[in-house]
């Protein structure tokens, strides 16, 4: 298999002070369910749902002593059906838009919303 021809992340991790309060936003905001995994006792974590190796890249919410949530870091895009739907959900749930969904043209829309827990997140659909 030529792993030029895949897409370039295969893992992410985002980083929560509250993973049960995360693990609420996220699901709901998304419509994914996420699952406890197991992990060491320094960190807690809720991965999303999904298969490796697989076309995207899986991830988790992660509760870790040396790591802290952020709108300053690496910007993670979640496909959604329409930035302008996933964005209200964001604030019904406790989030914030940071920027409204707008046009990238041939390439859809994104918006930038925040989650409960101070992390900037990006969204990405074609309608």
């Amino acid at each position: 298999m030529n792993s030029q021809l895949n897409n370039p992340v295969g893992w992410f991790e985002i980083y929560v002070d509250d993973l049960e309060r995360a693990g609420r936003f996220y699901s709901h905001v998304l419509g994914r369910q996420l699952s406890s995994a197991k992990t060491d006792l320094t960190f807690e974590a809720l991965e999303f749902q999904g298969s490796m190796p697989s076309s995207g890249a899986m991830g988790a919410l992660m509760k870790h002593p040396m790591r802290k949530p952020s709108q300053d870091g690496t910007l993670v895009y979640f496909s959604c059906d329409d930035c302008s739907k996933t964005s209200q959900l964001a604030i019904a749930n406790g989030g914030t838009v940071f920027k409204p969904k707008w046009s990238i043209g041939e390439h859809g829309f994104i918006a930038i919303i925040g989650d409960t827990e101070g992390n900037a997140i990006g969204l990405h659909s074609f309608k």
